[in-house]
């Protein structure tokens, strides 16, 4: 039976770098994750096919878009055409992001 309601438990739990926690789940066309960073984390430069949008829940970063620097705090969102390549280096607490990737990341499906 399809499961409408998840907890993140119910999720694919990576870690992509060290300090670095995500939660992912998939829709039909899309994947959401709830990225949890330890302080100063850093997630080395990467890119992707996939579009990518995101919310900053809590704390702060430094994020690298395309060699470029953008601080970004809580409340803040941002968007992310594929094949950009992008870095995030994590500030002095806890960061929280949830982010949507289209199309769905194969790399964050259960196996």
């Amino acid at each position: 039976m399809f499961q409408y309601v998840l907890n993140k438990e119910d999720c694919v739990r990576l870690t992509p770098a060290p300090g670095v926690s995500v939660y992912a789940t998939e829709g039909d066309r899309m994947t959401l994750t709830v990225m949890e960073h330890q302080p100063h984390a850093v997630t080395p430069e990467h890119s992707h096919p996939h579009e990518q949008v995101g919310y900053m829940v809590e704390g702060e970063a430094e994020f690298i878009i395309d060699g470029k620097s953008f601080p970004v705090s809580a409340g803040q969102m941002w968007r992310l055409p594929g094949g950009v390549p992008h870095k995030v280096i994590v500030g002095n607490r806890p960061m929280r992001v949830v982010e949507v990737f289209h199309p769905i990341r194969q790399d964050m499906r259960k196996s």
